[in-house]
């Protein structure tokens, strides 16, 4: 064990931070951090083994954390990647809009300001002055991670990336026009006339869709031209950020959707099996793993989201999606993050997609997925506009479980209700993804949330 010094200034008192290197299986190299106070008398020096220095046998030199991530985002998946980041000795601090988001409430530290005000963002990234910046959002002042990254900071999975996935619009084209992959037919619009030319190239039935919006939010399916001007309407209110533009999307008559999570690590590509789900109103409403593939198809999405992560770079899970009809698989939108639909992988596998994230993004080894059988996850929705509620009816989801599946529930913390907003998940494992799906939409049913008038 070796330390070498590491300079840097914090909170205006210049301070020796050192860093612990263990070398790891594949020339990986793992980085503690050492605090002393600028003054002291027994500073490391380059190349001393740090197991003989007298702050380390005196636990004086307690290694403060292993890395510091300014999380942005902190929302339900943002809360459960900062569980498994600080599992690894990490200090989180979590950005969001609005106190007490869910990520906030597991975190070290919290700041609150809106994503899309670049100097509020450049002030926080000053402030901290993390090792990782990890967005957990799409609606971010994209530009400002670019200059941070420049300046030597480590974006996840890169600037580049998180720029290209803020919109559809890029994604797409990087998709279709620069790596040739199998997509479905669409065009862009930024008005009411430009979707009617839209829809006439696509044909109807078609899908309008915001270039960004979170949730499925604005998403419609169109299935005559009297339903296109309702479906704009509803795209541009529900769109994300500060671009009035959408997607009109050509209608997929697939057999069934899938997650492919890939895992980009200095390893190289790995993936998960792959994740099954049911949506409305664009919106994830239950996942399941596995989901039968053809070995042909499996391995046609596994290159083509190799290909796109490949070129998209840098380290942490992607959450890509696929159309998949008798004999293809199409492309349909990439996320460089844990998924919403990978919530399964909280009961599903040896390492949850949370796990996964913070270990490629930390340089830590990953060993084969396992997936432990059959499991599925339903989601728990509110109903209603409310500020005031309570949350009844865990125990009786809980006893569900039986002595061949396992039934778990995850509520998320969030502080406010709304009509759609998912406040919790059920999970539930079985002999079969039939008896798994049913299990858990079960436990979700028996998750009640009462408002208080």
């Amino acid at each position: 064990m070796k330390a070498d010094p590491w300079p840097i200034l914090k909170g205006g008192e210049e301070q020796s931070v050192f860093r612990l290197i263990l070398p790891v299986k594949g020339g990986i190299e793992l980085a503690w951090r050492f605090h002393f106070p600028s003054g002291t008398d027994s500073a490391i020096s380059l190349g001393e083994d740090i197991r003989r220095h007298p702050r380390w046998n005196n636990t004086k030199g307690i290694p403060v954390f292993t890395a510091k991530i300014l999380l942005l985002g902190s929302g339900e998946l943002g809360k459960e990647f900062v569980i498994s980041a600080k599992r690894y000795g990490c200090h989180v601090v979590a950005c969001d809009s609005y106190a007490n988001a869910p990520a906030m409430q597991v975190s070290d530290e919290a700041e609150v300001f809106s994503m899309l005000d670049a100097d509020a963002l450049r002030q926080a990234i000053e402030k901290h002055r993390p090792d990782f910046i990890v967005p957990e959002i799409e609606a971010i002042r994209t530009e400002v991670l670019q200059e941070f990254e420049d300046k030597g900071f480590t974006v996840v999975p890169s600037a580049r990336a998180a720029s290209l996935t803020m919109n559809r619009d890029r994604i797409r084209e990087l998709a279709a026009t620069e790596l040739g992959l199998r997509t479905s037919k669409y065009r862009y619009a930024e008005s009411l006339e430009e979707v009617r030319t839209g829809a006439a190239h696509t044909g109807l039935p078609c899908v309008i869709k915001p270039v960004m919006s979170s949730s499925g939010k604005g998403q419609s399916t169109v299935r005559t031209a009297a339903q296109l001007e309702q479906a704009w309407k509803d795209a541009v209110a529900n769109m994300r950020g500060d671009r009035k533009k959408v997607i009109v999307e050509e209608f997929v008559a697939f057999e069934y959707e899938i997650t492919l999570l890939t895992i980009r690590s200095r390893e190289g590509i790995s993936f998960c099996e792959p994740i099954g789900h049911r949506q409305e109103r664009g919106d994830y409403q239950e996942s399941w793993q596995p989901t039968p593939m053809t070995e042909k198809l499996l391995a046609d999405a596994k290159a083509m989201a190799t290909k796109v992560v490949d070129n998209l770079g840098g380290y942490g899970i992607f959450g890509v999606e696929f159309f998949v009809t008798r004999d293809e698989v199409i492309f349909s939108e990439l996320s460089p993050r844990p998924h919403d639909t990978g919530l399964v992988t909280l009961l599903s596998q040896n390492l949850s997609e949370f796990d996964l994230h913070a270990r490629a993004v930390l340089g830590l080894p990953i060993p084969p997925v396992r997936l432990h059988g059959p499991t599925a996850s339903a989601v728990i929705l509110a109903d209603r506009e409310a500020e005031r509620f309570s949350i009844q009816g865990l125990r009786e989801a809980l006893e569900l479980a039986s002595e061949n599946a396992d039934v778990e529930v995850r509520l998320f913390g969030k502080p406010t209700t709304r009509k759609h907003r998912r406040m919790g998940v059920a999970l539930a494992s079985g002999n079969s993804v039939e008896k798994a799906r049913e299990r858990a939409r079960q436990a979700a049913e028996r998750i009640e949330i009462t408002y208080e008038s």
